[in-house]
């Protein structure tokens, strides 16, 4: 199963995708977040021909809720009944840093959402065997 997933933030949104078989997640592009977010990324996962959407829940690495946490619940909110797929939520805390260890690159939101992605993956993965 296709998985496209975004790292939400105030200025920019980090997408990725995963393989066909939902094993492996890939970095895509990193947008905008102003007025057209929202249509790129309905194209976006169209052309990926994603089955599902994972978002990652922005809140810090104590579970705590951060100043963005509520503008991305929103975003996710609406995305979820335009783009009429599956939604989940998946743990993003760390993924910038782990991001930036993996590629050994500053701040890159396509790869931090890669790594919640990847993280996502590996939970369902270890939830079914």
């Amino acid at each position: 199963m296709k998985h496209f997933a975004i790292d939400y933030g105030s200025k920019r949104i980090g997408t990725a995708v995963s393989n066909a078989e939902g094993t492996i997640a890939f970095p895509r592009t990193t947008i905008a977040n102003n007025a057209e977010a929202l249509e790129l990324l309905l194209r976006m996962i169209a052309e990926e021909k994603a089955e599902t959407i994972v978002v990652g829940d922005t809140l810090t690495l104590s579970g705590r809720e951060n100043p963005v946490t509520e503008a991305a619940r929103r975003f996710a909110e609406r995305l979820e009944v335009a783009a009429q797929l599956p939604f989940s939520w998946a743990r993003e805390a760390g993924s910038t840093l782990g991001a930036a260890e993996f590629t050994g690159e500053g701040h890159d939101d396509a790869s931090a959402a890669a790594f919640t992605l990847q993280r996502y993956l590996d939970m369902q993965k270890s939830q079914v065997e």
